[in-house]
């Protein structure tokens, strides 16, 4: 039964997306099956993988959770990584959100429903969570067996974090008590900053145990790849931001006392 992570924090623009991608398809390469679950109505990670979603014929979460089709159907092979895979998402999951909220028995369910019927195909699932507290991360906090937190080198890193951190306790309380923190992940550190260092030091103060010990870096390479629908390991495997990542995956496998490469 694959493991299912959650990449979470209501804020937009702290590498939620950008660890989806990038982590899912360092995983992959380390030959684990992937699934990446893009439960963002922007659509960014399945556009980051080189989907068109403004197709209309385009088969992805939405039409799952709304019958339309089983999840299998709407699994993409991402076609240079064998092991890694990708159930797209667009805009039509806002009207989706909005039915969910008035299901007041089931609407917290919805997406683990979906999941439960494809994990075990696979080694991990991750889930691109959108950048809001509302039905559609509790959802995917429901159907997560842990969460990872991506935490940005910036002034406000910390703000709103208590928030999230209530959310998952209340998921934990109501809905799923074997959820848990896979890690706090600091990304866009830029060692040329004070203030990078102090964020670290602050996360580091607040959540030792928990934090990751691989930073993300900011990088050149690592912010052009998705507008080429690629991870940064097929777009530039030598950066630093392809290193980092790979340098991630191998410390989760570790953190779930899995090899380094999959035997």
């Amino acid at each position: 039964m694959g493991k299912v992570i959650a990449i979470a924090n209501q804020k937009g623009g702290v590498g939620k997306t950008t660890t989806c991608i990038n982590l899912g398809a360092s995983l992959a390469s380390f030959d684990y099956s992937v699934l990446i679950v893009d439960f963002d109505p922007q659509g960014n990670a399945s556009t980051g993988l080189g989907i068109d979603i403004r197709d209309e014929n385009m088969l992805g979460i939405y039409e799952c959770l709304a019958g339309k089709c089983k999840p299998q159907e709407a699994i993409h092979q991402y076609e240079e990584i064998d092991k890694l895979h990708i159930i797209p998402s667009n805009i039509d999951l806002v009207g989706l959100e909005l039915e969910l909220a008035n299901d007041l028995d089931n609407r917290s369910l919805y997406l683990k429903n979906i999941i439960d019927k494809v994990r075990d195909s696979y080694d991990f699932v991750l889930i691109d969570c959108t950048p809001s507290l509302g039905v559609l991360t509790t959802n995917a906090l429901t159907a997560a067996d842990s969460v990872l937190l991506a935490i940005q080198c910036e002034y406000f890193a910390l703000e709103g974090l208590a928030q999230l951190l209530n959310t998952i306790r209340e998921v934990q309380e109501n809905f799923n008590p074997t959820l848990s923190i896979e890690g706090f992940l600091i990304t866009m550190y830029d060692v040329r900053l004070r203030l990078s260092n102090q964020v670290v030091e602050e996360v580091h103060n607040h959540f030792e145990d928990m934090l990751f010990e691989t930073i993300i870096q900011r990088n050149v390479k690592l912010a052009e790849a998705p507008s080429f629908g690629k991870p940064v390991i097929t777009y530039d495997a030598t950066s630093v931001g392809a290193k980092n990542y790979l340098n991630l995956a191998q410390e989760l496998l570790r953190r779930n006392k899995l090899p380094e490469t999959k035997q």
